[in-house]
């Protein structure tokens, strides 16, 4: 298993959301999932987990991508790229995230490899939650210990 490292130049990943509310979107991050508000006043950038969630309106092109228009979700059933969370323990995450609101597609459910399910945020994107059941493909030697918590 590759161990958890970070590249040899400056570079973060984050998620990028287009929101057609930006404060409810950030009360989902941070309310339901467990973020905390990094930066705001304009785009908000929420941290969660190892990561950032970027949430900011749409718009239309730009110089630097002249044909480019952001938007939400036409057809929240059509997906071209989502949101992927990994967690300990999927049950409690299910139990949690949804006495805090948030609505599940199916309750978790058993893959040859994993237990996953999905959730929408408030503007249709959909969020797969998953928990590695292979012990040769396990994530947890990324995820923080809760004994360190």
């Amino acid at each position: 298993m590759v161990e958890p490292t970070q590249p040899g130049f400056g570079m973060v990943a984050a998620h990028f959301i287009v929101s057609d509310d930006v404060e409810r979107s950030q009360r989902f991050y941070t309310e339901v999932l467990g973020g905390k508000v990094a930066f705001s006043g304009g785009p908000v950038y929420v941290a969660l987990a190892n990561t950032f969630i970027i949430i900011n309106v749409g718009g239309g092109p730009t110089d630097d991508k002249p044909t480019v228009v952001l938007e939400t979700p036409r057809d929240p059933d059509r997906v071209s790229s989502f949101l992927n969370l990994r967690v300990e323990d999927i049950h409690a995450a299910y139990t949690e995230w949804s006495a805090r609101g948030a609505q599940f597609l199916t309750p978790p459910i058993q893959h040859k490899y994993e237990i996953r399910c999905y959730i929408r945020d408030p503007d249709g994107y959909i969020i797969e939650v998953g928990q590695t059941t292979d012990p040769e493909g396990d994530w947890s030697a990324w995820l923080p210990r809760l004994s360190e918590a």
